[in-house]
C-alpha cells in the first residue's frame, strides 16, 4: 500500500528529530535529511551548505556523494541560488537556469548545472533567528515548479537543518559558536579524503565509498569523521570496511 504524502513527511521528520535526541552523527544526518528532501519535494538532488568563520559557504552534505554533486553544490560559494538565498535571508525558487536571468546573475553556476543536466534550482536560508547560517539547495533535471506548500515544506527542511547544525552549539550575542562550525567543517573534509582513499584502493565510485563508511561507522556505533580519520592514518584496515 502506498504510504500518504502526509505520512511521508511525518516519518521524515520522527527520524529527523530521533537523531536530535542524543549524541548523533551531524554529517549523517544531514545526509539523511537531504535524502528524505528529494522524495518529498521531488527533485533531483539536495544540498545543505553551512557558512565557515570567514562567511563563505561550504558544502556540509548531499543527497548523494558524487564528486561532479557536490563539486556543483561547492561552485555557490560565490555566486548561485544557495549564496543569494544565503545573503539575502530569502527563499529563491523556480530558478529556470537556462533563463536569461540565471544566465546573468549565475553564469558560471548556470552553465554548469546545465551541462549537468539540471535545468532548475530553488534554495531556501538556514535561518537563526534574524541571521543566516546557510542554505538548502535543490537541483531538479526538467522544469520544477516548488509551489507555497512546497516552499513552506522546504523551510520546515531547513529548519530541521539548522537546529541539527547548532544542536550542542553555544550561542553568544546571537553569533554561533565558530569553532563548532569550524569543526563540522573540518570533519566534511575528512570524510571527502577518506572516500577518496576507499574509491581509489578499490577502483569504486565514490558513492560506494561513502556507503562503506556509513555502514561500517553505523555498524560500530562511531562518528563517521572518526572512522574517516582512522582509515586516511591508517589505523583502520581499509578491508574491514568491505
Amino acid at each position: 500500500m502506498a504510504v500518504a504524502p502526509q505520512e511521508r513527511v511525518l516519518q521524515a521528520f520522527g527520524e529527523a528529530v530521533g537523531t536530535l535526541i542524543d549524541d548523533f552523527d551531524l554529517i549523517d544526518a544531514l545526509h539523511r535529511l537531504c535524502a528524505r528532501g528529494v522524495e518529498l519535494l521531488d527533485v533531483t538532488a539536495v544540498g545543505i551548505m553551512l557558512a565557515g568563520p570567514r562567511g563563505d559557504l561550504q558544502v556540509l552534505a548531499a543527497s548523494d556523494e558524487r564528486t561532479g554533486l557536490l563539486e556543483l553544490f561547492g561552485l555557490q560559494s560565490e555566486e548561485g541560488p544557495c549564496a543569494e538565498s544565503y545573503r539575502t535571508g530569502e527563499a529563491l525558487v523556480n530558478a529556470g537556469l537556462a533563463a536569461p536571468d540565471a544566465i546573468a546573475h549565475y553564469p558560471v553556476f548556470a552553465e554548469r548545472a546545465r551541462q549537468a543536466g539540471y535545468a532548475t534550482a530553488h534554495a531556501l536560508p538556514l535561518r537563526l533567528r534574524q541571521r543566516s547560517i546557510g542554505a538548502i539547495g535543490m537541483l531538479h533535471a526538467g522544469p520544477h515548479t516548488l509551489d507555497s506548500s512546497g516552499v513552506q515544506l522546504g523551510r520546515t527542511l531547513a529548519d530541521v537543518a539548522t537546529i541539527a547544525v547548532l544542536q550542542q552549539h553555544t550561542i553568544e550575542q546571537g553569533n554561533v559558536e565558530r569553532a563548532q562550525v569550524q569543526a563540522a567543517l573540518v570533519s566534511r573534509t575528512v570524510i571527502e579524503q577518506a572516500k577518496g582513499v576507499l574509491a581509489e584502493r578499490w577502483a569504486t565510485g565514490v558513492d560506494e565509498a561513502f556507503d562503506a563508511l556509513r555502514g561500517y561507522a553505523r555498524r560500530h556505533g562511531e562518528r563517521l569523521a572518526d572512522v574517516a580519520r582512522g582509515i586516511i592514518d591508517g589505523t583502520l584496515d581499509t578491508e574491514a570496511l568491505r
